[in-house]
């Protein structure tokens, strides 16, 4: 996968080291420091935000291609992380170090509009975040998170668990199974162990 262009590529795989991660591997926790950006390859993320009691809820997903902006602004300011990160499904992972891509952004004109860009998208979905948070029910975040969920996987039909889903929004997995069993009486999602489909009428 070439992102940058010939030359900014070559320093990329030459400073880089590239790790291939399993679904479920926590790779980074909040109020750590980070040491490496991760660009995905293949596969995807999710970078979570936690409260003090453990609480979670989902900001947004790292696709093949893609960066986690908060690790990057966090590592070239020598700050904690404010979020966590955790790989969505089994992926491959360019590990660059933070020396590294704050020195580009100087650099390579390319880089600095990757980080950008970036930057711009995870701003708008931070507002989506916040806008569904204070303004939608729970029930039109969950519509929401399993379409996101869909288009991350390419897949109507979603292996997660209530509990997961109920992390990820931020509520018990009570709540979640009582919607679930709602939207599965309007038909718009079917419910199996460990498994949710995504019907045509959602």
């Amino acid at each position: 996968m070439n992102l940058f262009g010939n030359i900014l590529e070559q320093e990329v795989q030459s400073n880089s080291q590239r790790k291939m991660l399993l679904a479920g591997t926590v790779m980074m926790q909040s109020n750590s420091y980070v040491r490496s950006i991760p660009v995905v390859l293949s596969g995807s993320m999710r970078v979570m935000r936690e409260d003090d009691d453990g609480r979670e809820v989902l900001l947004y997903y790292i696709k093949p291609g893609e960066s986690c902006i908060m690790s990057f602004l966090a590592g070239i300011h020598e700050d904690t992380s404010k979020v966590k990160l955790v790989v969505e499904e089994d992926s491959e992972v360019l590990m660059i170090p933070v020396a590294k891509a704050s020195e580009w952004v100087k650099v390579y004109p390319e880089w600095a509009d990757f980080i950008f860009k970036l930057y711009h998208k995870r701003f708008e979905e931070l507002l989506d975040v916040i806008n569904a948070v204070a303004f939608q029910k729970l029930d039109d975040r969950i519509v929401s998170l399993l379409k996101r969920k869909a288009s991350v996987y390419q897949s109507n039909e979603l292996s997660i668990t209530h509990q997961q889903l109920a992390e990820e929004l931020g509520t018990t997995r009570e709540v979640i199974s009582r919607l679930l069993k709602q939207m599965e009486k309007q038909q718009m999602v079917t419910l199996s162990r460990n498994k949710i489909t995504l019907n045509s009428a959602l």
